[in-house]
């Protein structure tokens, strides 16, 4: 019986979160360590697709809540790929958390496509699918920057800066990175309303914090190009001590960040939104990620994850 896979990964924003809101650049990286596989396998005795996730299990019509999104852009793929209308179980298998800044709708509807487009034996450009995995990520977050879309479906780090396009980052570096699941579901929606208030409120303070994020953004994007990880790890904690001053932090990220940099991180922040989700933590080898991972689960992280940073390079 035909099987067709399509697979893709998480995402992490090293560095620019919240001060991208306001037209600053930030930094996605991929994460091939955390991986969605998405398995597609005919079934012709049924009468439409069926679907087999963490999330939802049964026919394709009765997926709603939040498999809307992953509903409709089976069914837009299906129209568009089979004349015939032929059914066929779609099984999704997640490393990824949902709700905690790596990307997981995204992740799942890349991989989707992926699977279904080989599926049929169809060609695919990047263009079409970051075009196609807008239907789900539209309907899930309303009207998302596609920079999840973009990273859990790129090869390389990615430049963001709001109304332009993601450009390609190059990157030569050792290291290794560290992310671990605070436990707690992030809260982006409030982070960038608080940091929006007070914008308003108390400009005198908070853009000075934000034009540095940006600047060290703009480092960062330099130490990664040059192997600087020492430099690097400095600036992601920079970035971390301009995050907690917005108050995008929370008590239980900071016990963890505190866990990381006693126990030899290079460098330690919030990825994402902030008040929960993930922290990363810069290593310099191996054996310290796993060290570091392992004082992490101790300090109370749920999982942890080791993204070698050699495998990202461009050259």
């Amino acid at each position: 019986m035909q099987t067709s896979v399509g697979n893709s990964h998480a995402k992490i924003i090293l560095i620019g979160e919240h001060a991208v809101v306001y037209g600053q650049p930030a930094i996605a990286l991929p994460i091939f360590a955390v991986q969605t596989t998405v398995r597609v396998t005919a079934q012709p005795t049924l009468n439409e697709p069926l679907i087999n996730s963490p999330y939802y299990s049964g026919p394709l019509s009765q997926a709603i809540g939040q498999m809307q999104g992953i509903r409709r852009l089976i069914e837009q793929l299906w129209q568009q790929l089979d004349d015939q209308q032929t059914a066929f179980k779609l099984t999704i298998e997640s490393e990824l958390p949902a709700e905690r800044g790596m990307g997981s709708s995204a992740a799942t509807a890349i991989a989707i496509i992926r699977a279904l487009f080989t599926f049929y034996h169809q060609e695919l450009n990047q263009r079409d699918l970051l075009k196609l995995a807008a239907l789900s990520e539209n309907m899930i977050h309303g009207n998302p920057s596609g920079i999840d879309a973009a990273t859990t479906g790129a090869t390389t780090p990615l430049w963001f800066v709001k109304s332009q396009p993601l450009q390609p980052l190059p990157i030569d570096l050792q290291g290794y990175l560290v992310i671990a699941d605070s436990g707690q579901k992030g809260q982006t929606g409030p982070a960038v309303k608080s940091v929006q208030n007070q914008m308003m409120s108390n400009p005198e303070r908070t853009q000075p914090l934000i034009t540095h994020i940006g600047e060290l953004s703009q480092a960062v994007a330099t130490n990664i190009a040059q192997n600087q990880l020492t430099a690097l790890g400095q600036n992601l904690s920079l970035a971390q001590d301009d995050l907690r001053a917005l108050g995008v932090s929370n008590s239980r990220i900071d016990a963890l960040i505190e866990t990381a940099n006693q126990a030899g991180s290079l460098g330690t922040k919030l990825t994402g939104g902030g008040r929960g989700g993930c922290i990363i933590a810069l290593a310099k080898t191996q054996t310290n990620a796993e060290q570091l991972a392992q004082q992490l689960r101790q300090a109370g992280a749920i999982k942890t994850w080791i993204q070698p940073l050699h495998a990202l390079h461009t050259n």
